[in-house]
């Protein structure tokens, strides 16, 4: 928590201008103030925190970003906003220090003031800072500025600043998932690629249902997506970029399940393809030769391979020994080694950005867990289980998964679900219709 910390009150100033959001900050000392424990223990109780409605020239704006910025920290788990109700000082000026005394009176460790100001010219900026309560010290102050239609993006942004800020980990706020929006009767069921922000909000539809669209993935350089798409009877693998829209096709690729995962530095993917034996394997392709090369040569099938973040390890699913186990191999394909040891069929791994964990999907006695283990198969534990839970996806920051879940209704269909590698912080994303295989971004900003 928050308590007892001498922090140096030496403001640096730092300005960007990434993806066409331009940054100012005023950081305090590095020195952090942490949460007591980590958050793979599934024990920290939430810190306090209060956020007042920001202040504003136009003051709806104001409030958007307020409640949006609010409704991030919530969901994460790790903050317990406070109800505005119960706040004794109203925040005149963002720049005077806050009556610390009424806010420790109502139990906050932590305090948000903003402001927010028309930039002219469509754009919207604003700045906040960051106090520690107990203390009576800011831990950071920014600015932010973006145009006017994408001012949900300064709340993440925000959220992001201050999620870092409090538990020492990158946050994950400024990101979209792309994923497979589903509407329409279970036996005609129309699958359209769609892209949203991480919180479910600016729905936006990437293809029209004119063909079937399955497995999207998103590269971690850059804003471009992979996917599979059945345009006839043979599956297809297209590159999308997603600013321009613009699609590149990759090849046909007959027996294919998974559309290819790209490799960390987007240069290279990764996929599983038949052979003329009857089997599958595991094949790499380079992006700009599109040569592909076979690293896996078993009698079985290998599918759903994943890299670990440094490239130098691929983990896949395989039936070569008899049962649906996990594998971890060389990038090259040497040096294979089982690494799952439960009774279940495992499928779907996905390597952590931190890499220190794997996710998975595990069919056993008739419900689909979904979990995690260390890349060495020790560790191994169940964060949800379902009728039909399938598909991680990480979070940049490696804490927070997205999976989808079916539902056992008549009429029902899937939805994204979010959890945190405590297993502990469940929550359903909302989405306009049903909506299955989720794709997390890397940061934008």
């Amino acid at each position: 928590m928050m308590r007892n910390h001498c922090l140096n009150q030496t403001l640096a100033f730092v300005c960007l201008a990434i993806l066409g959001v331009s940054l100012t900050c005023a950081m305090a000392s590095p020195a952090r103030a942490q949460l007591k424990g980590t958050q793979t223990e599934g024990t920290i109780a939430p810190i306090p925190i209060a956020i007042p409605v920001f202040l504003g020239d136009d003051q709806q704006m104001a409030n958007n970003i307020s409640d949006v910025l609010q409704a991030d920290l919530e969901r994460s788990g790790l903050f317990r906003p406070l109800d505005r109700a119960s706040f004794l000082e109203q925040i005149r000026d963002v720049n005077a220090a806050p009556r610390f005394g009424d806010w420790r009176s109502i139990q906050a460790d932590a305090l948000v003031v903003g402001r927010v100001v028309n930039g002219g010219d469509g754009r919207v900026g604003a700045e906040f800072r960051l106090w520690d309560v107990a203390t009576g010290k800011q831990l950071t102050g920014q600015r932010f500025s973006t145009s006017a239609q994408n001012w949900r993006r300064i709340a993440h942004m925000i959220a992001d600043s201050v999620y870092e800020r409090l538990t020492g980990e990158k946050g994950y706020f400024d990101t979209r998932i792309v994923f497979v929006d589903e509407t329409g009767p279970a036996q005609n069921r129309v699958k359209r690629l769609a892209i949203m922000d991480q919180d479910g909000a600016n729905v936006r539809l990437l293809t029209q249902g004119k063909e079937l669209v399955l497995t999207p993935r998103f590269s971690p350089t850059n804003q471009e997506i992979t996917y599979m798409s059945y345009t006839t009877d043979q599956p297809k693998v297209f590159i999308m970029n997603l600013e321009t829209g613009r699609r590149e096709l990759v090849g046909n690729f007959p027996g294919m399940t998974f559309a290819p995962r790209f490799s960390p530095d987007g240069q290279k993917v990764i996929m599983s393809l038949g052979t003329p034996d009857g089997h599958s394997s595991i094949f790499e392709m380079d992006l700009r030769t599109r040569q592909p090369r076979r690293l896996t040569q078993s009698p079985g099938i290998d599918t759903s391979p994943s890299y670990s973040p440094d490239g130098a390890q691929i983990v896949f699913e395989s039936d070569r020994d008899g049962s649906q186990a996990l594998y971890v191999m060389n990038a090259d394909g040497s040096g294979v080694h089982r690494i799952s040891q439960g009774g279940g069929s495992y499928s779907t791994p996905v390597w952590s950005p931190r890499g220190d964990y794997i996710a998975f999907t595990e069919q056993t006695g008739g419900q689909f867990l979904i979990g995690v283990m260390k890349p060495d198969g020790s560790g191994e534990r169940v964060l949800t289980e379902g009728f039909h839970n399938e598909g991680p996806t990480w979070a940049p920051n490696g804490r927070v998964l997205m999976f989808w879940r079916d539902s056992q209704a008549n009429n029902g269909g899937p939805h994204i679900f979010s959890v945190d590698i405590t297993g502990y912080n469940e929550r359903k994303v909302t989405t306009p219709s049903f909506a299955s295989d989720p794709a997390w971004s890397p940061l934008l900003n």
